[in-house]
């Protein structure tokens, strides 16, 4: 990545921290075998001070969007306590396989390493640490009935073969929307014409908020509650290598990071990758521009 590269990734800028939207497949920091990670890139983004950002919280490898930068050490601080008491609001998008039967819920399962030699893998454990994540469905897809088969089709027939969307929202991304309506079915909404992988599953999109901040929370609580998220090849059905990317994007923080001002809120772009799947969902596309609040910003 070039200096223009990470700079071009910048969301989000005041006099205390940075926003930028994070790549899939690169790791924010420099693992124990090394290799580029996001991290080394941070000089790019110094804006005039005496040492680059560092990273207030951290994202996987193979998740998108929003990655917050503390500018100095105090700001770092602050913003580290933050996200320890889950102050910083964080809603993720993800598109699952399958789905859940009710349009929002919550997930309360502890979890806890899954083996010591396997890194930051995870698992259920009662024992383990408390793990809370909070979802909403923001859109369904159906294939059609002749992909499906009769024994395969959905319990609602009339969904079938379709993009459902939820309403009501005042928001522009489309966040804290309920009441499922019948939408247009956009372009590629028909299991028929779909070129992606698993195109006769039923898939979602949901918008998910961690409550507690766990390493792969979301993947680990999707996957158990029946939908893992696609392009997750280590909780879920993708396959080691050749699979889809992983379809988990920070789509925005809110950061209350002046005590006399609004808090801040950034929005990151959805991926390429993730776009195909999500118009499948009845995703309407992008707002324009995509903006935060209180700094510079980029759409």
């Amino acid at each position: 990545m070039t200096p223009e590269e990470m700079v071009a990734r910048l969301l989000y800028r005041d006099g205390l921290m940075l926003v930028i939207d994070k790549p899939a497949g690169m790791a924010v920091h420099r693992g124990p075998k090394g290799g580029e990670s996001l991290e080394d890139h941070f000089d790019a983004l110094r804006f005039g001070l005496p040492r680059a950002p560092a990273l207030a919280h951290r994202l996987d490898r193979d998740t998108s969007g929003c990655l917050v930068l503390g500018r100095h050490r105090k700001a770092l601080a602050a913003l580290g306590k933050m996200f320890k008491t889950g102050t910083v609001g964080k809603t993720y998008w993800a598109v699952v396989e399958g789905g859940p039967d009710t349009d929002d819920g919550r997930i309360d399962m502890a979890l806890s390493k899954r083996d010591e030699t396997r890194g930051w893998w995870m698992k259920p454990d009662p024992k383990g640490l408390p793990s809370v994540t909070t979802w909403k469905v923001m859109g369904r897809f159906y294939p059609s009935p002749t992909e499906l088969g009769p024994a395969r089709v959905p319990h609602d027939n009339a969904q079938v073969g379709q993009a459902l969307a939820w309403g009501g929202s005042s928001r522009s991304d489309g966040v804290g929307t309920s009441s499922p309506q019948n939408a247009a079915t956009p372009p590629g909404a028909s299991g028929a014409t779909l070129p992606f992988q698993g195109r006769d599953k039923h898939l979602t999109w949901l918008a998910m908020e961690p409550v507690t901040g766990r390493t792969h929370q979301l993947r680990v609580h999707a996957a158990e509650a029946g939908w893992p998220i696609v392009g997750d090849n280590i909780y879920g059905s993708a396959p080691r290598s050749g699979g889809p990317t992983l379809h988990l994007h920070s789509r925005e923080v809110i950061v209350p990071i002046s005590k006399n001002k609004p808090p801040v809120a950034v929005t990151a772009p959805v991926p390429e990758h993730m776009r195909e799947r999500l118009k499948a969902c009845a995703w309407p596309g992008e707002p324009s521009p995509l903006v935060g609040e209180g700094g510079e910003l980029r759409a």
